[in-house]
């Protein structure tokens, strides 16, 4: 049998964020950060905004240092790379 190396992320949970917490309101293996719309496994989720109950990907998202395009849209591989 082959174990995949990343598990599979199947169903989006919802979350209300907290100070220093979350809650998980229903149960799922990831959220997708605000900016960027990158999954992140609940595992991984560092960064997030109370105020605005929203998850970010990375540090530099959730500051403001995350690279747009053209569009002026968050750019998802550029997060990825990181």
């Amino acid at each position: 049998m082959t174990v995949p190396l990343t598990p599979r992320l199947r169903t989006e949970a919802v979350i209300k964020y907290l100070a220093a917490d979350i809650e998980i309101l229903r149960e799922g293996d990831f959220v997708r950060c605000a900016m960027t719309g990158q999954t992140i496994a609940l595992g991984g989720l560092l960064y997030w905004d109370v105020a605005r109950q929203e998850p970010f990907a990375s540090a530099q998202v959730a500051f403001g240092e995350h690279p747009r395009n053209r569009n002026g849209q968050y750019t998802q591989t550029a997060a990825a790379s990181r």
